[in-house]
């Protein structure tokens, strides 16, 4: 993941490529009305940051270096890039709703806060010291609201569905688990899609 989105920073350094533009996410994507139906960019979202400031990238690859390694050890490559993907849709999906749908944003903000949401859930099931950890995601979430360019919808649908996502992997640990683990996974991804597409119907 670090790799991939390194390499399409430095894409979106090229001065005319327009990969930013073509990468980004704002809720009228989801909206046809708006005109430019292009959902997929509710996933592509989180290839792309923010090129005025080296920190919006520095910081979610840091992250993404520190905890993504940790949280794949535990459950998994597979696993980690369901949990990555389906973190970034919901993130998404509260853009959609509760943000402008003409304010862009970029960022795999919500896959991370999806993984610092999974650390949690772990560390909760094998009874380890979550303080810390409750600390650093207040603390981020604190300073989400107050920052008006950094999108806390985003932190907060990838926290939330991280969480989620993270249950069902501790409650389906066992190989004999596996069909329920992947329909239950499946159920959550068809609730975003579901959610989506009540939005895009829906004027307000």
């Amino acid at each position: 993941m670090i790799t991939i989105t390194l390499l399409v920073f430095l894409l979106q350094l090229i001065p005319g490529l327009g990969v930013t533009n073509a990468l980004q996410y704002a809720g009228a994507y989801s909206i046809p009305a708006f005109g430019s139906f292009e959902p997929w960019r509710m996933i592509t979202v989180s290839l792309v940051h923010s090129t005025s400031s080296p920190f919006h990238i520095l910081f979610n690859m840091l992250f993404l270096w520190l905890m993504g390694r940790q949280v794949e050890s535990l459950i998994g490559t597979g696993k980690f890039v369901a949990l990555y993907l389906i973190s970034t849709l919901g993130g998404s999906v509260a853009v959609l709703f509760l943000a402008s749908p003409l304010q862009p944003v970029v960022g795999a903000s919500g896959a991370i806060y999806g993984l610092l949401a999974t650390f949690f859930v772990i560390a909760r099931k094998s009874g380890g010291n979550t303080t810390g950890l409750v600390i650093l995601i207040g603390i981020n979430l604190v300073f989400s609201f107050v920052t008006a360019s950094i999108s806390w919808q985003a932190h907060v649908g990838g926290l939330i569905t991280g969480g989620v996502v993270a249950l069902i992997l501790v409650q389906t640990p066992r190989r004999s688990q596996r069909n329920q683990q992947i329909a239950l996974l499946a159920a959550v991804v068809g609730v975003l899609i579901v959610l989506t597409a009540l939005r895009s119907v829906l004027t307000f």
